[in-house]
């Protein structure tokens, strides 16, 4: 699934959000910045990339959502953690399912570690992580960190990648993720475009099977 999106449409009349996947070279292969969030607000006790809604600073006239998103996304990382992003690669767009409470559509970007000090916001980081997108997945699955649907697939389409450089250039047009949920008898099921139960042929799969202890995806 990697349709890309309209950048002069909303793919639907929601809020939009920007979120930065700051990644970093290390010694044990590179690694992703992850912060988590308080036990209250929106994902509470999650761990998550640095990001947030778009805020009138960060509209400018004539620009289109995904350059307000861009905006959005440094300005909420230097604001949570302290860095000062510059080159930012647009990776994802995810369109949340229908019924939840609260659905805001977030792009995802991708950018390298400008180094610095990371600073974390007393009201809306409780602490950092930097980890390999492995041992981020493997954390999760060891009941370590709680991981939302969208972390969970970025970090895994980034395991193997050999180094910032490779995954920020690898990237051609950003995918759009529109997200589906389904209860199963051990947790819920999430799929999206090219799987079965969003219309595709039978049998296909593109669907994450998130039932403990160990998440899984199926692609077909």
């Amino acid at each position: 699934m990697s349709t890309a999106p309209d950048r002069d449409s909303a793919v639907e009349d929601l809020p939009v959000a920007g979120t930065a996947v700051i990644l970093r070279d290390a010694a044990e292969g590179m690694e992703v910045l992850l912060l988590r969030r308080p036990d209250r607000g929106s994902f509470p006790g999650a761990w998550v990339f640095p990001g947030g809604m778009i805020e009138p600073g960060d509209r400018i006239p004539g620009a289109d959502e995904l350059e307000d998103a861009c905006r959005a996304a440094v300005r909420e990382t230097a604001e949570e953690v302290g860095l000062e992003l510059e080159r930012l690669v647009p990776l994802s767009c995810w369109v949340p399912p229908a019924g939840i409470p609260k659905r805001v559509r977030t792009w995802f970007f991708l950018a390298a570690d400008p180094g610095g000090v990371i600073r974390p916001a007393v009201h809306e980081v409780v602490t950092t992580r930097w980890l390999t997108p492995e041992a981020a997945l493997a954390a999760r699955d060891a009941g370590e960190i709680a991981l939302m649907p969208p972390t969970w697939r970025t970090l895994d389409a980034l395991c193997g990648a050999t180094g910032v450089e490779e995954a920020l250039t690898r990237i051609q047009d950003p995918a759009v993720f529109r997200t589906r949920m389904q209860a199963t008898a051990a947790g819920t099921l999430f799929f999206w475009d090219g799987d079965e139960l969003a219309g595709a042929a039978t049998g296909a799969r593109e669907r994450l099977v998130a039932e403990d202890p160990v998440w899984r995806f199926e692609r077909l």
